[in-house]
């Protein structure tokens, strides 16, 4: 399995701009940018490769700010962000009780694309399937999916409702059905396997503190990559209660490494940012 502390350019630069930039106006200048990527081991043609792609994708925008070129984050890259956050940094797990979020979908043959683009935006909310046209998910889930589809203009191919599930069959049994959730164990594994030596490095600095030049820097660089390979994790995850887990459940543990790391990276991070922008600390 591909190590998840090794993203494209891409996708690091749309965390640093959902860490370093959505306070200070959505914009950097690209001479920080492409400082902060080098430090991330990333070239500077490779940047400007990738802000094309985050350009075309309708992510960022081009903007010069007291004189200097940059890049802005777009109305789309703000809402993008914005989605995120509320699971990458909260993850709120749901109960039994509150029940179940259903979308049952029907799209005309003649529409493909957009067949596949409400089962890739259902996935990427973390849906399960359960038959041909008819997905679930935690209930808590339901604001925010009535708002994305609504946005993606995909409302009009599917209907929501809640529901709570009565019988037939173990409802736990039922779940590892609808989620493959070996495959999330995997990759939970996975990031517990790259960041657990992180973490243990960091640890022995703070047990055995030296100088501190070059701290700053290399904060940055693995709060940054361990970012970028955490936050597709909670996508996949919805958030299912506890009780209709694997005992173990890998995601426990890989969250909370997640929480340990943020709390010893995300400061001296964030003052090394403020250092190359000028701006303050976030």
């Amino acid at each position: 399995m591909a190590d998840p502390l090794a993203a494209l350019p891409r996708a690091l630069i749309v965390t640093i701009y959902g860490l370093y930039a959505r306070d200070v106006g959505g914009w950097l200048s690209i001479s920080a940018l492409i400082r902060l990527m080098g430090e991330l081991g990333v070239d500077e043609p490779a940047v400007r490769s990738a802000i094309s792609r985050l350009k075309l994708r309708g992510l960022l925008e081009p903007r010069r700010q007291d004189g200097a070129a940059g890049y802005g984050l777009s109305e789309r890259g703000r809402e993008i962000l914005a989605e995120g956050d509320l699971r990458i940094f909260q993850r709120p797990r749901a109960r039994i009780e509150d029940g179940w979020l259903l979308a049952v979908f029907s799209v005309p043959e003649d529409q493909r694309s957009k067949r596949y683009a409400l089962r890739s935006r259902l996935s990427w909310l973390g849906f399960g399937s359960v038959a041909a046209g008819v997905w679930i998910a935690p209930a808590q889930l339901a604001a925010e999916t009535r708002d994305v589809l609504a946005a993606d203009g995909l409302s009009s191919y599917v209907s929501l409702f809640t529901a709570d599930y009565v019988a037939f069959g173990d409802a736990a049994q039922e779940v590892s059905r609808w989620w493959d959730l070996d495959r999330l164990e995997q990759l939970y594994q996975a990031f517990i396997d790259a960041a657990s030596p992180v973490l243990a490095r960091w640890e022995r600095r703070k047990r055995s503190p030296g100088p501190a030049s070059g701290h700053g820097a290399a904060a940055f660089a693995d709060y940054v990559r361990m970012l970028t390979g955490w936050r597709r994790l909670p996508f996949l995850d919805p958030g299912l209660p506890s009780e209709l887990l694997p005992a173990d459940w890998h995601g426990a543990r890989a969250a909370d490494l997640f929480d340990r790391l943020s709390t010893l990276l995300g400061g001296p991070a964030s003052e090394h940012v403020a250092e190359i922008t000028g701006r303050p600390a976030f």
